[in-house]
Protein backbone atom coordinates (compact mmCIF):
# COMPACT_ATOMS: atom_id res chain seq x y z
CA UNK A 1 0.00 0.00 0.00
CA UNK A 2 0.90 3.19 -0.89
CA UNK A 3 1.71 5.97 2.34
CA UNK A 4 -0.80 8.45 0.75
CA UNK A 5 -3.49 5.53 0.75
CA UNK A 6 -5.26 6.20 3.68
CA UNK A 7 -3.91 9.32 5.14
CA UNK A 8 -4.17 12.03 2.34
CA UNK A 9 -2.11 15.63 2.84
CA UNK A 10 -5.30 17.73 2.78
CA UNK A 11 -5.73 21.78 2.61
CA UNK A 12 -7.69 23.32 5.53
CA UNK A 13 -8.90 26.63 4.25
CA UNK A 14 -10.37 29.56 6.10
CA UNK A 15 -13.73 30.65 5.84
CA UNK A 16 -13.16 34.15 7.08
CA UNK A 17 -12.40 34.89 3.18
CA UNK A 18 -8.50 35.58 4.12
CA UNK A 19 -7.04 32.85 1.82
CA UNK A 20 -5.43 31.46 4.60
CA UNK A 21 -4.69 27.92 4.80
CA UNK A 22 -3.14 25.46 6.97
CA UNK A 23 -1.78 21.94 5.54
CA UNK A 24 -2.63 18.00 7.42
CA UNK A 25 -2.85 15.08 7.47
CA UNK A 26 -6.64 13.28 7.70
CA UNK A 27 -7.29 9.35 7.98
CA UNK A 28 -9.35 8.48 5.38
CA UNK A 29 -11.17 5.44 6.66
CA UNK A 30 -12.02 6.88 10.46
CA UNK A 31 -13.00 10.20 8.56
CA UNK A 32 -14.48 10.03 5.13
CA UNK A 33 -16.19 13.65 5.11
CA UNK A 34 -14.83 16.85 4.94
CA UNK A 35 -12.85 18.02 7.87
CA UNK A 36 -13.54 21.32 9.57
CA UNK A 37 -11.80 22.66 12.11
CA UNK A 38 -11.81 25.99 14.19
CA UNK A 39 -8.67 27.03 13.93
CA UNK A 40 -6.30 30.10 14.20
CA UNK A 41 -6.24 32.58 11.23
CA UNK A 42 -3.28 35.48 11.98
CA UNK A 43 -4.80 37.66 8.88
CA UNK A 44 -7.95 37.72 10.41
CA UNK A 45 -6.73 37.62 13.94
CA UNK A 46 -8.86 35.55 15.37
CA UNK A 47 -10.34 31.27 15.37
CA UNK A 48 -12.70 30.54 12.45
CA UNK A 49 -13.56 27.85 11.28
CA UNK A 50 -10.94 26.11 8.14
CA UNK A 51 -12.72 23.69 5.81
CA UNK A 52 -11.29 21.34 3.61
CA UNK A 53 -10.74 21.87 0.18
CA UNK A 54 -10.08 19.12 -3.02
Amino acid sequence: MARDDIRPVVRLRSTAGTGHTYVTRKNRRSDPDRMVLRKYDPVARRHVEHREER
